[in-house]
């Protein structure tokens, strides 16, 4: 029973011992500080730690008791070194790391940093990728180049330029950089033209051959994305090669506004190199806490104790001790302990003299990134505050522009706002967009002293001119052709271009260059694909603008419209005397002759006995009968219809006639007009389905089309090479060799009928297009060109040049090409000459049985009881009966009738 008190007493006592051992908060807590002690970044970056750690001891605010110990190690630019170092400052128990300053390092140390679970926060590693979910333990005090690029791309986009040439360095740091700052271009439709890629330790020879060779590209945007320098090697290498004049543009990213933030007031003639240059500064806005540590720095220099002009980085290294020592201390608060850890797999590692097995995971590193999560202070920087990315919440940028060894801010730039004159802080926030009449920035000084913005590219100057293709044509050569083989290039094509090159707000240098062999014309297709592989820098002629060359080419703004058409043989139709029974075949004459006559005859027998006109003499009533029937061809009759029988048939007979003489009117009009084509072909449906060989001119778009859209077979096609070879296969027809068709561009049939009168052009155009001149993909002349042809057009320029070559003898395609149409057959009438027959057929045989029945009941009032006027006896012959028919007919319907109501009638039938 002694026994077992006595251990519970001891056990009690051990438990409380280490409970207070575990709860006591630590006396000393270790960060470390990887980076480059003599660099442009280093040599301010060391001095602010320093006085931040310094300060942190000195309050007695923050950490209470707990003394922050920094330890620092010298990266001398090396990832190997700094890895080397990392793994030295871990050996001390350190709960964090700041830095490092370069990207590249960041990326190695990031790795270990993950795998001890102690968190990294740099304060000049700006690489984008840093901020990946591969490295969750990296924090950056410092703004990601993912929004300088943003920066960089809308400062691009505001001058409207549209290629850029960067000159970076082939590391992460400037690799990743560059590729963040194209993605920003394309979506403001620009592009990195070229990349001039640096080694990190570039010498002046390399440098120099690198920009050397960049002159004879187009682009003359740069945009300069390396480590600071304070040698500016770049921009006095550029200036002995005059590229710091007013063609040339020069852009910088933060690099650039720190290096020269660290020149002293001794050095600052260095800027000299700089005039003209537009450069991004990280913006942090004005604060008293920071006025007061730049004057604390002057006095640090006067101590010695810093070297080193204050940068942005020497500020963002103050926030970041700042920001580790409030994340320790709410970590201690909650955790009140600070404790390592032995990893397994590095026990299970052979002894070596790496003492790699004493390496130490931080217990407490996913707390203590949480609360570096929840940092909300303010800084000398502004507000410091991380975003889902780890980063800094951005703060914007200043654009800076050096003039006269003066540097100058221009605007602010923030991605809420986007450019302004104001600082950020001022523009209200709360927009996530923003107009670009809304962006504004100062007037700025350009390379030479230029203020008018410069255009920003160059095509070609006088010692490289432009390269332009164009096609050595043997037929057709009114468009483009070399002259007697004398390097002379003319056409109407080239008249275009050069009246166009006039209206070009600069010079272009040019050479034409003939393509092809001056025995055939050339292949267009072949043509266009020279341009886009850069053996030409654009191609001159008339080149059709079709989708499979705007794939690899840039065109202009049509300078004329064509198509496909087809053309065929014609006869002419020449006037005579006869023309105008042209509209009709025979038999549709000889039928509508025919009903004339039928229909008089049914008028006249429907009219005779109730119509006055339509009796009297013979020859007065055969008068009547053919003028009242021909003259409802023109005028309404004297003659009035009174049967009821008469003006149904009058009703379908002149709607008959309207009909008629409607067609007959048109088609006689077309006669007077128009060809007759002597071929069975009216468009393109009834070539493709009529199986007759087609001519198409060698070297056009037209090959490709007939084969690959309308599947027309090749054996069909039959290639011609000249407005004679045209001309003969056409005149030989199918049957003799020749062709059924020619199917061309509209542009080279006009010209082709322009002499010939034989040939016709069949239907409508079947596919529309344009030519234009093809230029290499964002050519920014493609642009300029298309306005220039459009100011052609406009001021009437373009026609005279058609006029100057094509209308000597009459413009092709004024001229009428007349073609007659068919004939008007009975069969497309037959319909309505049934109709009216039917009717009149109708009519007449109701009036007969009529006349049938009226004659009947007056021959039986003959017999019962006999009539003094009935001349027959019962043995009357057939042919009394129907001439006593006859003469019944012919007496009027008044008389008839009157017979009928008297029960003795005394009618006379004569």
């Amino acid at each position: 029973m002694r026994y077992t008190v006595v251990l519970g007493v001891h056990t009690l006592i051990w438990v409380l011992l280490t409970g207070a051992f575990y709860c006591e908060k630590p006396s000393v807590v270790n960060i470390g500080a990887i980076f480059t002690f003599d660099s442009v970044i280093g040599r301010v970056a060391k001095p602010a730690m320093q006085a931040a750690v310094s300060d942190v001891n000195a309050d007695s605010g923050i950490l209470k008791g707990t003394e922050l110990k920094l330890f620092m190690e010298d990266a001398n630019c090396s990832a190997f070194l700094a890895s080397v170092e990392a793994f030295q400052v871990l050996d001390k128990d350190i709960v964090a790391i700041i830095g490092p300053q370069s990207s590249a390092i960041a990326h190695m140390i990031s790795e270990i940093a993950n795998g001890l679970q102690v968190p990294l926060i740099s304060y000049a590693a700006t690489d984008p990728t840093l901020s990946a979910l591969q490295f969750p333990y990296f924090f950056r005090t410092t703004q990601s180049d993912g929004y300088q690029m943003a920066a960089m791309a809308g400062l691009i986009d505001y001058y409207e330029w549209k290629q850029v040439i960067a000159v970076f360095v082939d590391d992460q740091y400037g690799r990743n950089g560059i590729s963040a700052l194209g993605d920003e271009l394309q979506g403001k439709m620009s592009k990195i033209a070229y990349k001039l890629a640096l080694p990190v330790e570039f010498n002046q020879s390399y440098l120099t051959d690198l920009l050397n060779k960049s002159k004879l590209l187009g682009p003359r945007v740069y945009v300069v994305h390396i480590n600071p320098d304070p040698g500016l090697r770049i921009f006095d290498v550029a200036k002995g090669l005059q590229m710091m004049t007013s063609d040339y543009v020069w852009f910088a990213t933060d690099w650039l506004s720190t290096t020269i933030d660290s020149f002293s007031p001794m050095n600052k003639t260095s800027l000299a190199l700089l005039n003209g240059v537009v450069a991004l500064r990280q913006h942090t806005p004005q604060s008293n806490k920071k006025s007061a540590y730049m004057s604390r720095w002057k006095k640090m220099q006067q101590e010695g104790l810093a070297r080193s002009e204050l940068n942005i980085y020497g500020l963002y290294a103050y926030d970041t001790v700042w920001t580790v020592a409030k994340a320790i201390e709410r970590f201690i608060d909650e955790h009140e302990n600070i404790s390592f850890s032995v990893l397994d797999k590095l026990l299970k590692l052979e002894p070596s003299e790496i003492q790699l097995r004493k390496l130490k995971i931080f217990d407490g590193g996913s707390l203590l990134r949480e609360k570096l999560l929840e940092t909300n202070m303010s800084g000398l920087t502004g507000q410091v505050q991380f975003n889902q990315d780890r980063s800094i919440v951005s703060g914007g940028y200043d654009v800076i522009n050096i003039e006269k060894m003066a540097i100058h801010t221009v605007g602010f730039w923030s991605n809420y706002s986007g450019f302004s004159v104001s600082p950020p802080e001022t523009v209200k926030r709360g927009r996530v967009s923003y107009l670009p009449l809304d962006q504004k920035l100062g007037n700025v000084t350009w390379p030479g002293g230029n203020t008018v913005t410069p255009r920003g590219w160059v095509i070609a100057d006088d010692e490289q001119p432009l390269r332009i293709g164009v096609p050595k044509r043997v037929s057709f050569v009114e468009f483009a052709t070399e002259k007697n083989n004398s390097h002379k290039l003319e056409g109407y094509c080239i008249d275009v271009f050069l009246a166009a090159r006039k209206l070009v707000p600069y010079d272009v240098p040019y050479i034409f260059v003939p393509f092809g062999d001056g025995q055939s014309n050339p292949s267009y297709d072949q043509l266009v694909k020279m341009v886009a592989q850069n053996v030409f820098d654009a191609a001159v002629g008339d080149i059709a603008i079709v989708k499979n060359r705007t794939m690899i080419v840039d065109f202009s703004q049509p300078y004329a419209t064509t198509g496909l058409v087809i053309v065929a043989p014609v006869k002419n139709s020449k006037s005579n005397a006869w023309v105008f029974l042209q509209p009709f075949t025979w038999e549709l004459w000889s039928v509508t002759a025919a009903s004339f006559v039928i229909v008089a005859v049914v008028m006249w027998t429907l009219e005779h006995r109730v119509n006055d006109d339509f009796r009297g003499p013979p020859k007065k009533q055969l008068a009547t009968m053919f003028l009242f029937s021909f003259s409802t061809l023109f005028k309404k009759n004297q003659e009035d219809t009174v049967s009821p029988l008469g003006r149904i048939v009058m009703v379908i007979w002149l709607f008959l006639l309207m009909v008629i003489t409607s067609s007959y009117t048109a088609n006689l009009t077309s006669i007077l007009t128009v060809q007759q084509l002597s071929s069975p072909i009216t468009g393109i449906d009834s070539l493709i389905a009529s199986n007759l060989p087609i001519g198409y001119q060698v070297g056009s778009f037209a090959y490709n089309y007939l084969t690959e859209t309308l599947y027309i077979p090749s054996s069909r096609l039959v290639p011609l090479g000249s407005p004679a070879e045209y001309e003969r296969a056409l005149r030989q027809g199918p049957d003799n060799g020749g062709v059924g068709a020619v199917i061309d561009e509209l542009m080279y049939i006009e010209l082709f009928l322009s002499r010939l009168t034989d040939f016709g052009i069949i239907g409508q155009t079947f596919t529309r297009s344009g030519w234009g001149f093809a230029f290499q993909k964002d050519s920014p002349l493609a642009v300029d060109m298309s306005t220039a042809i459009l100011k052609l057009s406009e001021n009437g320029e373009l026609q005279k040049i058609r006029e100057k070559w094509f209308c000597k003898m009459g413009c092709p395609g004024d001229k009428d090409q007349d073609v007659e149409p068919n004939q008007l057959h009975l069969i497309s009438f037959w319909g309505l000459y049934l109709l009216c027959g039917a009717f009149s057929v109708a009519a007449f045989v109701v009036f007969l049985m009529r006349m049938i029945y009226q004659f009947v009941r007056y021959k039986r009032r003959q017999v019962n009881p006999p009539s003094p006027l009935s001349r027959s006896s019962s043995n009357t012959q057939c042919s009394q009966v129907i001439s006593n028919f006859v003469d019944f007919v012919d007496e009027k319907e008044e008389a008839i009738k009157r017979m009928f109501h008297h029960d003795n009638p005394q009618v006379q039938v004569s």
